[in-house]
């Protein structure tokens, strides 16, 4: 006996003229045969949407995360394609969960390892604030011990939440200066860190 399809009965046609997105050049000079623009806006461009996450996820936010990358939100649609799990070749550190005060030095020695431009985002209650985990031994936010740049509210957040921060880091990656990281201000920064 033949099982009756169920699916797929009236496929659509693929139309990618809808499906594309192309990123909106920076400002500059156009003419005939050329475009010229500043540097700083090249590497902006492509640090927006080339970016590497690492997920440090060690609770139940670490399951929305995986329901971000997962096929109904893809956060690889926007350049975040490839994850990784080596700080040497990331530049996004995603803090997703309850960090412990035992797990604290583990975190900045990741934080550490990870090469300049760097970005942080706290993902959820527990990393934001400690959550409801006002207890002696659950660190009260990441930011006691590394930079955050953006933190997702939410216990624990939807992957919405997660796909906004991340489009907010996107924002500080396309518009930060070559020049910021070598700026007094930020090794001010990283000096209230004790990081060199």
């Amino acid at each position: 006996m033949a099982r009756p399809v169920r699916f797929n009965i009236h496929p659509k046609k693929p139309d990618i003229h809808d499906n594309i997105a192309v990123a909106s050049m920076p400002e500059g000079s156009m003419g005939e045969g050329y475009f010229a623009t500043k540097i700083e806006s090249v590497i902006g461009l492509a640090r927006k949407n080339s970016l590497w996450p690492l997920p440090f996820a060690t609770s139940c936010c670490g399951i929305e995360f995986m329901a971000t990358m997962a096929s109904t939100y893809d956060l690889s649609r926007f350049g975040a394609e490839r994850l990784g799990f080596t700080p040497r070749q990331c530049d996004l550190l995603m803090v997703m969960g309850t960090i412990a005060k035992k797990m604290g030095p583990v975190l900045k020695q990741v934080y550490l390892q990870m090469a300049e431009p760097r970005w942080v985002m706290a993902v959820g209650a527990c990393a934001s604030s400690g959550g409801i985990f006002d207890t002696y031994s659950v660190l009260q936010g990441i930011d006691q011990i590394i930079p955050v740049d953006v933190y997702v509210p939410g216990c624990p957040p939807r992957p919405e939440a997660i796909i906004d921060g991340f489009m907010r880091i996107q924002d500080l990656a396309v518009n930060e200066s070559l020049r910021r990281r070598n700026s007094e201000h930020y090794k001010a920064l990283l000096g209230t860190y004790n990081i060199q």
